[in-house]
């Protein structure tokens, strides 16, 4: 497995070319973003760690560039917490986000997710339209669909699907719907989960025989495909 890394931070850079060289990956390392959208455009790469914050060009442009012809699996580095950056990010195409300081056991996990779904995805598939069924959402267009009948969604219910759809046949509970889409801890006494949630459900499941977001009860919420 190749991996390129985009980090401007030599000692980082280094950091993490050691630690994924140990792990048997094969390792380039771009300093600038320049360097990294010509790497990642031109060579052959199976996941891309990608900072934002970067020289001649941030993560997010390089990114834009990328997605115009690939969909290489993108993991973004970044010391940015915020909600915002997250959701740009993942709008933009990337498929996971981490944010610094970060453990090594949980770069490597999330790497080894990364490269085990890019292996499953197919070739073809433009990484920018998220599919599941027939529910598809366009993340440049910003527009979400169901057997072709547009869906209007707000911005939340938007962001929303987006996280549901990349972590498609993963169960997410409340908490983690409350940090990564409202950037709040949870609280129990707080029912905004429920309600986004069952409005979700209004608009991508009721009008549809078929439904896609579904309950686990004690555990959260998941969007899946399920065979009768």
């Amino acid at each position: 497995m190749k991996i390129l890394v985009v980090e401007d931070e030599p000692k980082l850079a280094e950091y993490l070319r050691r630690a994924l060289t140990e792990s048997n990956y094969i390792v380039d390392v771009a300093h600038s973003g320049t360097d990294g959208r010509y790497l990642a455009t031109e060579g052959h790469y199976d996941l891309v760690l990608l900072d934002v914050m970067l020289p001649g060009l941030d993560g997010y442009a390089v990114l834009q560039e990328l997605r115009r012809g690939k969909h290489v699996p993108v993991l973004m580095l970044t010391a940015r917490d915020k909600v915002e950056d997250r959701v740009r990010g993942l709008q933009a195409g990337a498929d996971d986000y981490l944010v610094k300081p970060f453990a090594l056991s949980e770069l490597l996990a999330r790497v080894q997710a990364l490269l085990r779904r890019g292996a499953l995805r197919s070739d073809s598939q433009d990484s920018t339209v998220l599919r599941l069924a027939d529910l598809e959402l366009d993340l440049v267009r910003r527009k979400a669909s169901r057997s072709g009948q547009r869906l209007d969604l707000t911005a939340k219910e938007f962001t929303l699907l987006t996280l549901l759809l990349r972590r498609q046949g993963q169960v997410l509970s409340r908490t983690a719907l409350a940090a990564q889409v409202w950037d709040m801890n949870f609280d129990s006494n707080t029912n905004v989960v429920e309600v986004a949630v069952r409005r979700l459900r209004g608009k991508i499941d009721d009008a549809f025989e078929k439904k896609l977001l579904h309950t686990v009860r004690g555990m959260g919420y998941v969007l899946e495909d399920r065979k009768p």
